[in-house]
This record gives C-alpha cells, sequence and structure tokens, in this order.
C-alpha cells in the first residue's frame, strides 16, 4: 500500500468504494487522514464500516470541513452532466481528483525521479502495460502494474529508485489527474469512444493528449501517429517541448519508429537502426500488437534497456490473458482466447491475426452487430455461434459456414472437431465473441477462464511455448 501523507490532518470524502475507492480510504487513513465513506451501494457502505471507516449520505452532510473529494473513474465529472457529488464538491469549492492523483503527488513528494509509466489508448493498453511490465521484469527491475488493469493505483508498493511503477490510465482517470507527471507517456491511438462521457470526439482525445502533454521536462512522450487524432496529439507534445518519438506500423517515418516488415526500426538524422523483430511471437500476432510491441519498446529502451533484453523479453512475452490468449495446441490446430473482444472493433484485431479460423462468436450484442466484419468473412471455415446474438449473427454471416451452438460447452468441442478434421497447417480456433458477455456470464473474464478449462479439457491438447 501507498500511504497517502498529503492530505494528513484533513478531513477527506471518498465517493465510489470499489477497488480503488477502498484502497483510497485505506491509503488516505495510513497517510494521517480522515476518511468519509459513500457509496450509492449499501453492500459497499458495509464493506466501508467493517474495514473501520466512518460511513455517510454525502447528501446529508456538511461539505465545510472536507479539503477533496476522491471519486472513483466510473461517476461522471462532466458528461452527460456531472454527478450529484461533483456539483456539491464544485460548491463547496474542493478540488475533485482520483486515486492516480493521490499517487503522483505522493511521488512528487518524496522520489518525483522514480520511474513511472503512464499508458492511454483507446485499444491495446492493456496489452502495452503488461508488456512494458514484463520487460522492465526481465531488466531486473522491481515492477509495479496497476491503474485500470487488475490492481488499484495505490495497493501497489510506494514509489522508490530501481522500481517502476507501470500503470494503465483511462480518459476518466485522466480527467481526475490534473498532477499527472510520467517519466514515460504513451498514447497508442485514439478513435470513437465513450463519447457519452465525454460528449465529443475533440474533447475526448483532448483527455487523452493531456498525458503525454504532461512528461517530466526529461522524460520521453510515446505517440502512435496512425490516426489523424494521435498524429495531431504528437504535433503538440512537440510544440510544448517535450521529447517526442512518433511510431507508425503503417508507414515509414523520417524522424521516429516504424514497422519494417517484421523489424522495428529507429529513424533519426538519415540514419536507420534495427531496434527489435517481432517475426513469430505468438502473443504479438497482428498489425495492433506491431504498434502495442513498438511503443512497450520505446518505453523500455526509453528506461535504459538493453537492446539484448529488449529482443529476450519481447520473445518471452506470454500474452495478455483473455486477449488473443494462446490456450494450447491440438497437433496442428491453435486454442487462441480472446474474450476480451467484447465488440466488432476488437474482433477485428482477431480476425485479421489468422487465415482459416473456426471462429466462436455471440454473446449479449453491441450495437451494429458484426456488419463491420464483412470483409474478413472469407478467413472463416465456420462460426460457432452462443448466446443471445446467435440468430442475428447467423443472418448477417449468411452463406459463410456456422451452426447455433447456443453455448460454450457445445462450441467448443464442435468447433475443435471440425479444426482437426479440415486437415489445415494452421487451423485456429478463436473465441473472440464481438459481444458482452452478460448473457451468460458475469463478465469477459469469467468467459474466457471456462473457455479456457474446455480447451484444456479435450483429449490431446499441449501448452504453447513461448517463441
Amino acid at each position: 500500500m501507498i500511504p497517502v501523507t498529503s492530505f494528513a490532518g484533513k478531513t477527506v470524502a471518498v465517493f465510489g468504494l470499489g477497488g480503488s475507492g477502498l484502497a483510497s480510504c485505506h491509503a488516505l487513513k495510513a497517510g494521517g487522514a480522515e476518511v468519509i465513506a459513500s457509496d450509492d451501494s449499501s453492500a459497499k457502505l458495509a464493506e466501508a464500516a467493517k474495514a473501520g471507516f466512518i460511513t455517510a449520505d454525502l447528501r446529508k452532510v456538511s461539505w465545510e470541513n472536507f479539503a477533496a473529494l476522491i471519486l472513483t473513474p466510473g461517476v461522471p465529472l462532466t458528461h452527460p452532466e456531472p454527478h450529484w457529488t461533483v456539483l456539491a464538491a464544485q460548491a463547496a469549492g474542493i478540488e475533485v481528483i482520483g486515486d492516480i492523483e493521490l499517487f503522483c503527488r505522493e511521488r512528487r513528494r518524496h522520489v518525483p525521479t522514480s520511474p513511472f509509466v503512464a499508458i492511454t489508448g483507446t485499444n491495446g493498453k492493456s496489452t502495452t502495460t503488461a508488456l512494458v511490465a514484463h520487460l522492465m521484469r526481465e531488466a531486473g527491475y522491481d515492477v509495479q502494474m496497476g491503474g485500470n488493469i487488475g490492481t488499484a493505483i495505490l495497493s501497489l508498493e510506494p514509489p522508490r529508485m530501481g522500481r517502476v511503477h507501470v500503470i494503465e490510465m483511462s480518459s476518466y482517470q485522466i480527467d481526475l489527474t490534473p498532477s499527472l507527471d510520467p517519466s514515460v507517456g504513451i498514447l497508442l491511438n485514439v478513435t470513437e469512444d465513450h463519447i457519452d462521457r465525454h460528449g465529443t470526439l475533440e474533447h475526448y482525445a483532448d483527455v487523452k493528449e493531456r498525458l503525454v502533454v504532461a512528461v517530466q521536462r526529461d522524460g520521453t512522450a510515446i505517440v502512435g501517429v496512425d490516426d489523424n487524432w494521435s498524429a495531431a496529439i504528437a504535433d503538440h507534445v512537440e510544440q510544448a517541448g517535450k521529447h517526442i518519438v512518433r511510431v507508425s506500423v503503417k508507414r515509414p517515418l523520417a524522424d521516429g519508429v516504424y514497422l519494417d516488415k517484421d523489424t522495428i526500426v529507429r529513424a533519426a538524422g538519415g540514419a536507420r537502426t534495427e531496434l527489435v523483430k517481432i517475426d513469430n511471437i505468438g502473443s504479438l500476432r497482428g498489425l495492433h500488437n506491431a504498434q502495442n510491441a513498438a511503443c512497450s519498446a520505446c518505453a523500455a529502451l526509453a528506461l535504459g534497456v538493453s537492446g539484448d533484453v529488449l529482443q529476450k523479453g519481447l520473445r518471452s512475452f506470454p500474452g495478455l490473458a483473455h486477449r488473443m490468449e494462446q490456450i494450447g495446441r491440438k497437433g496442428p490446430v491453435l486454442f487462441i482466447n480472446d474474450s476480451k473482444g467484447t465488440n466488432a472493433d476488437a474482433a477485428e484485431k482477431a480476425l485479421s491475426s489468422f487465415n482459416n479460423i473456426f471462429w466462436i462468436a455471440g454473446g449479449k450484442p453491441k450495437t451494429g452487430g458484426i456488419e463491420s466484419l464483412r470483409a474478413l468473412f472469407p478467413r472463416i471455415r465456420k462460426a460457432y455461434l452462443i448466446g443471445e446474438a446467435a440468430e442475428d449473427f447467423a443472418a448477417t454471416l449468411g452463406s459463410v459456414p456456422h451452426e447455433i451452438s447456443k453455448t460454450l460447452e457445445e462450441a467448443v468441442p464442435h468447433a475443435a472437431r471440425d479444426a482437426e478434421a479440415s486437415g489445415l497447417d494452421d487451423a485456429v480456433v478463436l473465441l473472440s465473441p464481438a459481444c458482452a458477455s452478460f448473457d451468460q456470464f458475469p463478465n469477459f473474464e469469467k468467459r474466457g477462464e471456462r473457455f479456457r478449462d474446455l480447451v484444456k479439457a479435450l483429449a490431446g491438447v499441449l501448452p504453447v511455448k513461448a517463441s
């Protein structure tokens, strides 16, 4: 845990008592603050009270003595309208911040030069966060990974030299972190997302921009420039006087890092240097993962990791659970868990990475269905459709061979049987649902775990070795 000393002797309101909210309560109390914990859920209030915190309905208390409101990222700050706690804080003239802001203040107070990598982007940030953490562990660092991925930041160990914090940040978290100042900031991409929480795509991009513009003066901003929004943001970072590394996996750059076939290269001053090769790394298939690998490599290099360690680390990366996760092989048939592919855009990344796909898809449907994936249908040998979306997906697939399996328990053995019988050298049984999980599972993790268990129960399935 990271004790938060910046509010010692003061009273702080915390609203939203999920994982990060409760961790904030513990960290503030450990640092000497008095905490008033609140939530709309009576169960969460009871959990906080059991942990020894004062709980209250913040509608019924005076805000005069509060020094700050610590807000969970899931609560609207500005759109579609500010949450009532935000309005109350504004009326009382107190700041509204999040748990990562508390971390930034502690780091600035005690060890301002300790390594801190912050990562954002519409797509790919979880894989990139996990990959940067893996590379830094390979380089011998004590790595603390958290934020929007896994562990609440204040539940990690405190900043110190030789310890690197690798933190995934959503746009909601950036919005609540005015003092954000990473030593390395990564922005992967900006595409339309979370407009309900930011109002416009322009505002959403502005929030994402803050993370890389905010890098420390001697730090490094790494920006993927393959979309127009991010390319413009890279220019803004440069104009702000920060060190910028532009990254592209679609075209060569005169000054920056780019993908040349299976090699990540750096161009500067007319010279071209090969950094690492990413050929035949099963956990980093596809152009989207080439971007993740290139940005992660740039971050590791910025923190002093050698090229040899970098190459070894990329090849030993196991991948992110539920995102293009290699579960096993049965002869030539490869089983891939991409349960995190909860919409068509995410599933497109997986489908574009393979050629002979026995595709398990479906669940609670998202707007637009799978119509946007039509160009990839020739890669699908057969589809196995589950959940609420099965009938609609069947209609969209049309002449593409498919069956309505209804459940994973039926889809997995059928897909495995057909893939094995196909005689193909590169057959892939791919769970990439293009749907939410909530019709049959509590979350995509549980769906992926069930797929993993079903695959491992098949006779003859063996683990996949790292490249």
